[in-house]
């Protein structure tokens, strides 16, 4: 079955289906004209049913560009994202493009906003982004680039970066083992909306297959701390496990959750390093300064970010 494709529905297409002129759709949507009643409850029936949303920024000529790009992340407010968003609007603005960061909705009127504003360009950070949604995004012809955070195999039509997070995680892995760790359990992100990680996801499924095959683990499903909706219930499901179950490193899937864990493991009476190791994942200055500082594996931002824009800046000029 051929794939659908989502067109941009014109003020043209409005007043057809109205039965009124161009002009008498832009006076009722810009509301800045009298417009005799009957033909206004027209095209307000017609841009209803037609799921018509009005360009807030106006492109009115054709192939006109707003070089502007939009960044969608799961959480804003981490410095990993910070840091990123800066190394991407340094290297967009080179290139003359605005970047804006925008927190993932995950809403079919969050996608309707993003093709109606019809951005040059989409670049998206997620574990837990609607695939539907990327999909629509790609058949409305705006160019997008995934950082492969998680298993896109199935995603055709984008730009994919692979950001190093698989091969980080298992290398986080060889790292424990090489300093002794036998017993190392993986510490999942915390999330209000249950955006928990599972076997798509490259961190978790790097730490998976490096226990395995390294013979550290037969059943790492086992060693897989998640569920947790708030630093609280971190802290207890880490202190749960800390009670029935040897563990001599603990491995974050960010530095803020492996501070998080460290904490608990500290407060029953483990040291840290000499009992537990820890490490976490991004290398952000939190993890340099709790006591003590924990090691972390570092995300490349810079090439990351200059990459991701040097893809959209082919797709864009070269459709």
């Amino acid at each position: 079955m051929a794939e659908k494709k989502y067109k941009q529905v014109t003020r043209k297409d409005v007043a057809e289906e109205a039965g009124v002129s161009v002009t008498i759709v832009s006076y009722v949507i810009n509301n800045n004209r009298y417009v005799d009643k009957e033909k206004r409850i027209k095209v307000e029936e017609a841009i209803k049913k037609l799921h018509y949303k009005p360009n807030s920024i106006a492109r009115a000529l054709k192939g006109k560009k707003l070089n502007h790009i939009v960044f969608i992340a799961d959480q804003i407010v981490t410095e990993h994202f910070s840091l990123l968003v800066s190394e991407l609007d340094k290297h967009a603005y080179d290139l003359g493009y605005m970047i804006s960061l925008c927190s993932n909705r995950n809403t079919q009127q969050f996608i309707d906003s993003i093709i109606s504003r019809q951005y040059d360009g989409v670049i998206i950070s997620s574990i837990s982004f609607d695939k539907e949604y990327i999909k629509q995004l790609i058949a409305a012809d705006i160019p997008v680039v995934l950082l492969v955070n998680r298993d896109y195999d199935d995603i055709e039509g984008a730009a994919k970066i692979e950001n190093g997070l698989y091969e980080g995680a298992r290398e986080n892995v060889r790292y424990l083992q090489r300093k002794g760790c036998k017993n190392i359990i993986y510490v999942d992100r915390f999330s209000q909306r249950k955006h928990f990680s599972d076997m798509s996801d490259m961190r978790y499924r790097g730490f998976y297959e490096e226990m395995k095959q390294s013979g550290l683990s037969e059943h790492p499903e086992k060693n897989f701390i998640t569920g947790c909706h708030n630093e609280e219930e971190v802290k207890e499901k880490v202190a749960e496990y800390l009670k029935t179950n040897k563990v001599d490193a603990i491995f974050g899937r960010n530095d803020k959750v492996a501070c998080i864990a460290m904490q608990s493991a500290k407060k029953m009476g483990y040291k840290i390093p000499e009992d537990i190791k820890v490490i976490g994942f991004d290398n952000s200055s939190l993890g340099q300064y709790c006591e003590p500082p924990i090691s972390s594996m570092e995300i490349q931002r810079e090439q990351i970010a200059k990459t991701a824009i040097e893809m959209l800046r082919q797709m864009i000029e070269n459709r």
